[in-house]
């Protein structure tokens, strides 16, 4: 009696040629090194036995690399937008890999050394760093500013600003699970891509560690596409922008705290501290420093808001909370209650000057309650339009209803 096959359809086909690794490598006029590194990858995915393939994401080269890729069989993948960020994005959006590792073509990283990250990444990581601190940094390989001051105060605000649990924010030398990299939506088309890619990470809760690489010295004989203060301020400016907390929030509040406290000491008249006399002058210092410090705040919650609105943010509890339980109505009644005590507090005002016949006042005494009933007045107004600028924000976007 015969058996018959065992019946093979086209997916299973599919899915079997279908490769477990990608490494992509992002490439603008590479040709001194390209080869080497194509190479060096290949020879890695046949010593790990991994199935593979190697993606060059060419951002506009026009010294060949083009020619030296294809002939060593990667598949190059056109990206004509420039910028190391938009041709990582478009050769791993190509790649085909469940996993991707991606790496800087200038042979300053060893692809031979990618087995423990496809390890991490089997285990269930979902993105897995290297460290060139921990790995080693060869003589010559990154210049002193790099080493000892930008990596090293850019990746400690990251750790602080996001809890971003790795010791070298910007290693070029880093493996992925492709569904991961399709959940962080990553839109950075420079070279804080690195840096947008640990901290969605990070704000995602997914699970991320690092391993020691080597860093060499690049093998290319012209200077690389990094600018030293261009991109640190891209990197920085980025981090700033992705946390309202820091940007907004924290300094809003010890603007605000501040200027209470002190607007509140001297409101009952003039202090003295050692030396220092302080009185009106700073008190309207202060009502200023409480102005600013509500406005940060204020700013603090819409960036929030619009983040996690434009998928920047992973979503926030909290501030669905706060959409459930501080209603429009709700901001209108504080703006309100905060604008009839400033309008108040003019009217006495306006009372004490018609009192001596609208002539000259002591201003020790007249300020004390004209800046108070200012700073509510425009505190009030405030309130109010915010209010409705937060419950547009807070409106549920009718498309992705049904």
């Amino acid at each position: 009696m015969k058996v018959a096959p065992a019946h093979v359809t086209r997916s299973e086909i599919a899915a079997a040629a279908k490769p477990e690794l990608s490494i992509v490598m992002p490439c603008l006029n590479e040709a001194e090194t390209l080869a080497t590194c194509i190479q060096a990858a290949q020879r890695a995915l046949q010593k790990l036995g991994v199935r593979g393939e190697v993606v060059v994401a060419d951002n506009g080269s026009t010294d060949g690399s083009l020619v030296i890729a294809r002939e060593l069989g990667a598949r190059v993948v056109d990206v004509p937008r420039r910028g190391y960020g938009n041709a990582l994005i478009g050769g791993i959006e190509a790649a085909q890999g469940e996993f991707v590792v991606m790496g800087d073509a200038d042979a300053s990283y060893d692809f031979g050394a990618i087995g423990p990250m496809i390890e991490r990444l089997r285990t269930g990581d979902d993105l897995v760093v290297g460290n060139r601190f921990l790995g080693g940094i060869e003589r010559g390989a990154m210049p002193w500013s790099h080493r000892w001051v930008g990596n090293p105060v850019l990746t400690r605000i990251g750790r602080v600003f996001f809890h971003a649990p790795v010791g070298d924010m910007h290693c070029g030398l880093r493996a992925f699970r492709k569904d991961a990299f399709e959940r962080m939506h990553l839109r950075a088309t420079g070279m804080e891509f690195a840096s947008e890619m640990v901290i969605k990470a990070s704000l995602q809760g997914m699970s991320i560690s690092e391993v020691p690489v080597v860093l060499h010295p690049d093998g290319r004989s012209r200077p690389p596409h990094l600018r030293t203060w261009r991109d640190g301020w891209r990197h920085l400016r980025f981090m700033l922008l992705f946390s309202p907390r820091w940007l907004f929030l924290y300094p809003g509040l010890a603007l605000f705290a501040a200027g209470l406290v002190a607007g509140a000491a001297l409101e009952l008249g003039p202090r003295r501290v050692g030396p220092f006399g302080f009185d009106i002058n700073t008190l309207l210092l202060a009502a200023f420093c409480c102005l600013i410090g509500y406005q940060l705040i204020v700013f603090a919650v819409f960036t929030k808001v619009f983040a996690m609105r434009e998928g920047f943010h992973p979503t926030n509890p909290a501030y669905h909370a706060m959409f459930r339980y501080v209603q429009l109505e709700t901001g209108l009644a504080i703006g309100a209650v905060m604008f009839v005590a400033g309008a108040a507090g003019t009217v006495l005002a306006l009372a004490g000057w018609q009192s001596v016949g609208f002539g000259a006042l002591d201003p020790r005494t007249s300020m004390r309650e004209i800046i108070p009933a200012a700073l509510l007045l425009t505190l009030g107004v405030q309130t109010i339009f915010a209010s409705f600028f937060l419950s547009i924000l807070g409106i549920e976007d009718g498309r992705s209803a049904g």
